[in-house]
């Protein structure tokens, strides 16, 4: 699949191309559900299949720290996407100005002269434009003046809740993993590259490999059961902690997750922890000792889960 970043970097498509656009945040059955759609209309018009998101999410650009946390950074969605055998992902890049684009711009400059679309495959919620003051209609008007054609998928629903990256979200905060995985069609993860931290795992013989959440607020935290991929192509076991440390005074969220029965060198690794089971929210401890002593139980616990799991 091939990423685009950023409208500067798009060639017209003479051929056009099927679109669907959002967030996508999480990769979700419901979001699967339109790429489906996406993916058969495709392949009857014989055009490239696409996927444009955005960088921040919009909710970030407007809320910054105030932001939902999001289930996904933009290389999760890619290696979900992939997985699906889509053509590209055009990753725009959300700024005031692009958010100022009307409706009309944003359906003539980027819709029409950039991508030349032929069909249109959105979620049945899908605003865009200034203000959010573009909607289906519009789109349904704008193909009948353009010649393309646009659907909206109506929204997924499960026990009669729609599925969403707002109820995911909330699942999630909740340590409701189960929920959460019913609604994802996966087991919640959380990927990234391993880096240096503070090393105090060490000297209490807990060793950690961290995983930095970058500008990214996590829709979890606490201590969870977790598997582990990337590492020599087996699945690892582990504890993890997901949060800012608040007992070593940690400022930044970042994942530190303890590997059983593994040993070397994992920095600069790419890897991607599965969270099975809360344990328990993260804690502020009155002292070293008495974290250790919690860490001690956390990992007792997660290897039992394991064994009867």
């Amino acid at each position: 699949m091939e990423l685009i970043r950023g409208i500067h970097n798009l060639q017209h498509q003479p051929q056009g191309c099927v679109l669907s656009i959002g967030n996508f945040d999480g990769i979700h059955l419901g979001h699967r559900a339109v790429l489906s759609r996406l993916l058969k209309e495709a392949e009857r018009l014989q055009v490239p299949s696409t996927v444009m998101t955005f960088e921040p999410q919009p909710a970030e650009l407007f809320a910054g720290k105030n932001a939902p946390g999001r289930l996904s950074r933009l290389r999760d969605k890619f290696v979900q996407l992939e997985k699906l055998n889509l053509d590209r992902l055009l990753c725009v890049s959300f700024t005031h100005q692009f958010a100022n684009l009307s409706a009309d711009q944003f359906i003539e400059e980027l819709l029409i002269k950039k991508l030349n679309v032929k069909f249109l495959v959105i979620g049945d919620d899908f605003h865009f434009g200034y203000q959010r003051l573009g909607d289906f209609a519009l789109l349904k008007e704008a193909g009948k003046k353009y010649g393309f054609e646009v659907v909206d998928t109506k929204s997924l629903s499960q026990d009669t809740c729609r599925v969403s990256s707002t109820r995911i979200r909330s699942a999630l905060a909740k340590g409701e993993l189960q929920q959460a995985e019913q609604m994802l069609g996966r087991k919640y993860s959380i990927a990234g590259r391993v880096g240096h931290g503070r090393k105090l795992g060490r000297t209490i013989g807990v060793p950690t490999a961290n995983l930095f959440l970058k500008r990214r607020v996590s829709p979890v935290s606490g201590v969870f059961v977790v598997s582990i991929l990337g590492i020599d192509n087996k699945t690892y076991t582990g504890v993890a902690n997901i949060g800012c440390r608040p007992t070593v005074n940690g400022e930044r969220q970042q994942l530190e997750v303890h590997i059983f029965d593994f040993e070397g060198d994992l920095y600069g690794r790419q890897l991607e922890v599965l969270l099975e089971n809360k344990l328990r929210d993260e804690t502020r401890f009155e002292s070293f000792a008495d974290l250790k002593i919690q860490i001690d139980k956390d990992i007792q616990q997660a290897r039992e889960w394991h064994l009867l799991n």
